[in-house]
């Protein structure tokens, strides 16, 4: 199964693409989206939804996983403005006809790290074990892009291929 995972942001977008088995996971393209600094909120979102798209229409994924948004009383503009970088990643994935899961980012760190609140680090690091890479991924994004695949074939993929269930 090929699975795009993708940590949403306006102005910086991870996606990271493994193909995971059952014996192992493989790294297959891993990067960055950006939203021009300084843009029209309208122009960001475009270019994050045309750069989305085009990593779906080249990398051919299976399956989205993406990042639930956090929402602290104190930030509720940010909160709101990253549901539009989200809707846009959604659209892409729904318009490619793809299934999108959503994690929270609690939830990836302690599949990978054992620790919910693990610093990006200690997640950089569990990325580079996992995936058997010489240095840890960055920027954070990418690597939080690809713990979210990680934790989708983790918990939902491995999950169905052990019942026996069609994913």
């Amino acid at each position: 199964m090929r699975i795009l995972g993708i940590d949403p942001g306006l102005n910086t977008t991870g996606y990271g693409v493994i193909d995971a088995s059952a014996g192992a996971l493989r790294l297959v393209e891993a990067g960055v989206v950006r939203g021009t600094r300084g843009a029209s909120l309208a122009q960001r979102v475009g270019e994050i939804h045309e750069g989305v798209a085009d990593a779906i229409a080249a990398l051919k994924p299976d399956a989205v996983a993406i990042e639930e948004l956090y929402s602290h009383y104190e930030r509720v503009k940010t909160s709101i403005l990253m549901g539009h970088a989200r809707g846009v990643i959604v659209l892409a994935a729904v318009q490619a006809d793809l299934p999108v899961h959503h994690y929270a980012a609690t939830q990836v760190k302690r599949i990978l790290t054992g620790a919910g609140r693990a610093p990006k680090d200690q997640v950089q690091l569990a990325i580079a074990r996992e995936l058997g890479l010489s240095a840890p991924p960055d920027p954070p994004d990418v690597a939080d892009a690809l713990a979210i695949a990680m934790t989708h074939w983790f918990l939902g993929c491995q999950r169905a291929a052990g019942s026996g269930q069609v994913y």
